[in-house]
């Protein structure tokens, strides 16, 4: 199992790729199963996104590229920009998150949400997209490195980090 705790700029290669949902992007510790079936291990600090695009690597020195993948969202416009706002304004006041198109807002699919949007008169249309909310006030932007920093360990790696498989014989 591969493991991946270095977010790096650029790579000549790409070894594999990782198509998560926003809520695995977001999880600090995670078990993945990368596109070519190999499994990898994701050591993240608390509180970082991974984006699309992003790549990672590890010891073992393979590069792996973060994929966004599709999920089930809703797409909301409306009228005017006002309006647009209105609708941003009610789904920040349930602590929503949304990510923000120049004329359209984009939420997870959630009935609730979508009956109180139209109730604002909204449009509200069903779409499978890759979901990128924005990261809040206090996220301090998407955790990329800088130019002169380019590599950065994600989180501390234990030396000996035992992950749990199904079927693993509990050794004493």
């Amino acid at each position: 199992m591969l493991t991946l705790h270095t977010r790096i700029e650029r790579a000549d290669h790409i070894d594999d790729e990782a198509v998560l949902a926003y809520d695995q992007r977001e999880r600090c510790r995670l078990r993945v199963k990368l596109a070519s079936g190999l499994e990898a291990a994701l050591f993240l600090p608390r509180g970082s996104v991974l984006r699309d695009g992003d790549l990672l690597t590890g010891p073992e020195g393979a590069v792996v590229r973060v994929r966004a993948a599709m999920e089930a969202t809703y797409r909301i416009s409306a009228p005017d920009s006002q309006a647009v706002v209105r609708c941003a304004f009610h789904l920040g006041n349930r602590h929503g998150q949304v990510q923000i198109g120049p004329d359209h807002l984009r939420i997870r699919a959630d009935p609730v949400l979508r009956e109180m949007l139209a109730g604002l008169g909204a449009t509200v249309l069903e779409e499978l997209a890759p979901f990128h909310p924005e990261p809040g006030a206090y996220g301090g932007g998407h955790g990329h490195s800088h130019e002169h920093e380019p590599r950065h360990l994600l989180a501390p790696v234990p030396l000996r980090q035992k992950i749990h498989r199904p079927g693993d014989a509990e050794h004493a």
